[in-house]
Order: C-alpha cells, then structure tokens, then sequence
C-alpha cells in the first residue's frame, strides 16, 4: 500500500513538473509570423521575407568615464514584403540591456533597437555585441558597440 502510494505521488510530481515545462514561453518566434521560404521542391521564395536593414551596424560611444550609462538607439527599416517581427535581442555581456519595437514592423516603416550600456567596473577598450533574432533570413542581426572607458581622473 506504501509502495503504490509513494509510485502515484512521483508519477502525479512527473506529470506536474511535464506539464509546467512544456506551457512555459520559451522565448521562440510564435509561429504565425514564421515564412519558410524554401518549399517541399527545393525552391526558396525570399521575396515573401521580411528584410532588416539597419542604418548602422556598430555604434561608437567614444571615450566614457567609467561609471556612466551610455545610450543609444539603432534605427532600422523593413524593405521586405512582410511584416517584420523582433521575437527577442539578447546582450553578450551584462553590462548591456536593451529594449526594442515589439509590434510588426509593416513593410517600408522603422523601429528601434535601444541599447542601455552600464559602465561601472569596466576600463579600457569595450566592444559588445546585441544578436537580434526576427522573422528574417538569416534569422540572427548582430549589432555592436564599443566605447573607451576611463577614470575620471584620466581626462
């Protein structure tokens, strides 16, 4: 009686802890704005994408002094033929946030990409990257900055 009730609580944790995981937002393109553009034929249809074109890649803050948060917003235009949709802009270091249009970008308009970057505890030459993922073919954008951080004392 033991065994089968201890086998029915870890099979009701199992299914719990499945269930949970499974509903969670894993932060992956919702479907419904995905476009394959390669067909079952082997032939692609990229005119059917969206196309990201930012008007710069890499942005130079200068010189800093340490301790300052530097900001800056990276335009850029749809010149696809879809709607365009940022599903997530990760940082490669966390010293870097960002923030970034969350609506479907239509053809011909604009959106941003604003990066936030903290730099206490940093000196010298800085050079990060964002990666923006989006309805886009390659799914992946890399955007960077770079900055030279000084004491205050340095200036």
């Amino acid at each position: 009686m033991m065994k089968n009730r201890i086998i029915g609580t870890f099979t009701i944790f199992l299914f719990t802890a499945a269930f949970i995981a499974c509903s969670g937002d894993s932060g992956k393109m919702p479907g419904k704005v995905v476009h394959n553009p390669i067909t079952a034929s082997g032939e692609s249809d990229m005119k059917q994408l969206p196309v990201i074109e930012f008007h710069e890649n890499v942005h130079d803050f200068g010189t800093v002094i340490e301790g300052e948060t530097v900001i800056y917003s990276f335009k850029f235009r749809n010149t696809g033929n879809t709607d365009l949709v940022i599903s997530n802009v990760s940082a490669s270091c966390g010293c870097t946030a960002s923030k970034y249009t969350k609506e479907a970008v239509p053809p011909g308009e604009e959106g941003i990409v604003t990066v936030t970057f903290d730099t206490r505890r940093r000196r010298g030459f800085q050079n990060k990257t964002l990666t923006v993922a989006a309805n886009t073919q390659p799914t992946n954008t890399v955007l960077r900055i770079k900055a030279k951080i000084v004491s205050p004392g340095e200036l």
